[in-house]
């Protein structure tokens, strides 16, 4: 899959900013068809970072939300102040 067709957009809300701040996690919303290696892929070409681990869960709304954590060497923060989300 082409990484812009594996992430459809970020998700910040007020626990997705704590999230990012302390457990080094960010929060996207991703293509229903992608798995694991797909969105950590995409994460990786598109954002330049290193991703240590992707939990994903279905929501009620029928989206896939993917939980991105980061290698401690890269910092979530910066990521979300490249998108615009922090």
């Amino acid at each position: 899959m082409d990484p812009n067709e594996v992430i459809s957009h970020p998700l910040m809300t007020e626990s997705a900013s704590l999230m990012v701040e302390k457990d080094n996690k960010l929060i996207f919303i991703v293509n229903l068809k992608a798995d694991k290696s797909d969105v950590k892929r995409a994460v990786e070409q598109l954002y330049e970072v290193k991703v240590a681990k992707v939990t994903m869960l279905i929501t009620p709304q029928g989206e896939k939300k993917a939980f991105v954590k980061l290698n401690p060497e890269y910092k979530a923060s910066d990521v979300a102040i490249k998108l615009g989300i922090l």
